[in-house]
């Protein structure tokens, strides 16, 4: 079975480069980067070899533009789910949720994309910022949109935070149960938002011992 199509048309308007981006998606995500060849992405996508390299320098190209793609599509769906007359905490835990189950409903495509990324190096870890920053933006957006409880900082680490649930869900095997993150990542970013703060360190030395 192929994996769900998680790409907006607006984020790949060339017909060819969208075939392309949507074969190398089932082909990895049914062999693995490593395995995957130029040949077999071509083959999927029904287009030749020189078409592939007008659209990309090589393989790993192919590959991190996918990640973006995907990526993209996955904030768009975030945006639309804003429902600007609840509060930022509401806003987030349900724009949270759509975001998970987009992400799940591609369990195959969203694990190979969120475990390759790692593998590719600086190149990876680039591409892999930048979309972070893009998630991190979104935050600040929101959370701040009348007043200011989310620093940039703060952002980045709930983004981050994210992230690390969302590897640690698809290396238990649960990538199609996303959204059961739901209530995890949305306390993630209200506490990094307005949590309270950590208890006052006393400063009359360490504590007696008992007698």
């Amino acid at each position: 079975m192929k994996p769900k199509n998680t790409l907006g048309a607006e984020e790949v308007p060339n017909e060819h480069r969208a075939r392309l981006l949507q074969a190398m998606a089932h082909v990895a995500a049914a062999q693995g980067l490593a395995a995957t060849s130029i040949a077999a992405v071509v083959a999927e996508a029904g287009v030749s070899k020189r078409t592939f390299y007008e659209h990309f320098a090589d393989k790993d190209a192919c590959f991190l533009e996918l990640y973006r793609a995907a990526s993209a599509s996955a904030l768009r769906t975030l945006r639309e789910s804003v429902q600007p007359e609840r509060p930022w905490q509401d806003q987030v835990e349900h724009a949270l949720g759509a975001y998970l189950a987009h992400l799940a409903a591609g369990p195959q495509l969203i694990r190979m994309l969120f475990v390759e990324i790692h593998h590719l190096g600086q190149a990876g870890a680039t591409v892999r910022r930048e979309v972070m920053q893009h998630l991190a933006d979104y935050m600040l957006e929101t959370i701040n949109a009348q007043e200011p409880v989310l620093t940039p900082t703060m952002a980045m680490a709930a983004v981050g935070g994210i992230h690390e649930l969302v590897l640690q869900a698809i290396e238990r095997g649960e990538a199609a149960q996303l959204e059961r993150l739901t209530p995890s990542t949305s306390a993630v970013v209200r506490l990094l938002a307005g949590g309270p703060p950590a208890p006052a360190t006393k400063k009359n030395g360490p504590p007696k011992r008992a007698v």
